[in-house]
């Protein structure tokens, strides 16, 4: 089951349009079984959620609030930004668990119960806090995270819960550790073996986000999972960082992450 997870930048930037096409691009490149998508835009006319699995013949879901960002121009005006969760199978239902925060509009997670062929697949998608003066949020928000995904591992099937999102945080970090802390969940990419930070938020990209120094230069964005309790934890067989333009231009001021397991 090859796994995917991307922070598509909403819409910002002049260039949006050309940047969904890039996105839409490596979806059918990698061909993907799940997909999260956090940053991800709807309008009264559409969600990009649809936009991009209509094509590929995926089942989508979108739901918000997800962390809020300032309307930058009149266009941007009734978008609404949210998450979203892409499956090659069915998804059966979906609902949003609200995170901890002291923000006006607390985020939330999104949940996708998927019809997979071997029987239900728990697919929780999310954007954590970014703010630093708001460390205390941030962390309670993993340590809610953590609870939920051993909750959903309980009821029972073979398969694994999976975890993707832009945590806002590195590997070393307590917020990151809330989650793996006494094998409650795997990062994927640890477990692969992987060479390298991984890096998913980088300097180097033209639109980075330089006022973020606690996410720069590290990996922030994630997949993880945990075995439920009926059934054996997958074998990571990969795990990928997409770091490379699109002709020529990077899709998002993300890198996505791509992991294949085998189930």
């Amino acid at each position: 089951m090859r796994v995917m997870t991307w922070n598509v930048w909403w819409r910002f930037g002049e260039r949006w349009r050309e940047r969904q096409i890039g996105i839409a691009a490596t979806l059918v490149a990698l061909r993907p079984d799940i997909v999260g998508l956090q940053e991800s835009w709807a309008a009264r006319e559409a969600s990009q959620a649809v936009v991009l699995a209509a094509p590929l013949g995926l089942h989508s879901v979108f739901a918000g609030p997800s962390l809020p960002h300032p309307i930058e121009e009149p266009g941007h005006d009734g978008v609404d930004l949210g998450l979203a969760i892409l499956s090659r199978w069915p998804i059966r239902h979906s609902w949003t668990h609200r995170l901890p925060s002291s923000r006006e509009q607390p985020p939330v997670a999104l949940i996708a119960v998927v019809e997979h062929p071997d029987g239900p697949l728990y697919v929780v998608c999310t954007c954590a806090e970014h703010h630093a003066h708001l460390a205390d949020d941030h962390l309670a928000q993993t340590r809610a995270l953590a609870r939920l995904v051993t909750d959903l591992s309980s009821l029972g099937g073979t398969l694994p819960v999976l975890l993707v999102g832009d945590l806002n945080a590195g590997p070393d970090t307590p917020e990151i550790t809330a989650l793996t802390d006494g094998d409650t969940l795997t990062d994927a990419w640890t477990a692969s073996g992987a060479v390298g930070e991984g890096v998913t938020l980088s300097a180097a990209l033209p639109d980075a986000p330089l006022g973020a120094v606690k996410q720069l230069n590290r990996r922030i964005d994630y997949v993880m999972f945990r075995p439920s309790t009926g059934g054996p934890a997958p074998a990571v067989k990969s795990a990928a960082v997409l770091d490379e333009p699109v002709e020529g231009l990077y899709p998002s001021d993300h890198f996505a992450v791509v992991a294949d397991l085998a189930l």
